[in-house]
């Protein structure tokens, strides 16, 4: 794999590793890239856990457990860059597949993804692939889960500690 394409998340139990897709999404990975190499998506909460679904972070406006976390605003925010156009592929939503998180507007994604655990068919072509994990998706499927009467919102959520792209 190419190690510009190769992004590491750290998280409690050990490391993921995602191979990004360029080739499918070339927007959306030059700003998960950006987001990642400034450092910008370490200590941001995995805010929204659905148990066989997926795992949701990456607001780096109000995610952060370092510093400026808001428990009733994450999922909410993004970066300071402006959202992105869609670039809805083939690729199906099946376990280890990143997603880009987005509204109603197919084209308002910004910073938070997600990781699928489960197949999920009804996202195929109606959200943006970016990724998938080919190393540590045992860690993914530890992730701490959220409640399921309340959308997925987790109490005292699990972490990205670090994330970095290349070697």
């Amino acid at each position: 794999m190419d190690p510009q394409n190769k992004m590491t998340i750290t998280l409690k139990d050990g490391d993921v590793v995602i191979e990004l897709l360029p080739d499918v999404a070339p927007e959306h990975v030059a700003r998960i890239r950006e987001l990642a190499n400034s450092g910008e998506y370490d200590n941001v909460a995995f805010h929204r856990v659905i148990e066989g679904f997926m795992a949701q972070t990456g607001d780096v406006e109000y995610g952060d457990m370092e510093g400026g976390f808001n428990a009733r605003l994450v999922g909410t925010g993004g970066s300071s860059q402006p959202d992105l156009k869609q670039e809805f592929s083939g690729v199906p939503f099946e376990p280890g597949i990143v997603g880009m998180a987005r509204s109603s507007n197919p084209d308002s994604a910004n910073s938070q993804f997600f990781i699928m655990f489960e197949r999920a068919g009804s996202l195929d072509g109606q959200y943006t692939v970016f990724g998938r994990v080919v190393h540590g998706m045992e860690h993914v499927n530890n992730i701490k889960r959220g409640d399921a009467a309340a959308n997925g919102a987790v109490q005292n959520p699990d972490r990205m500690i670090k994330v970095r792209v290349g070697e």
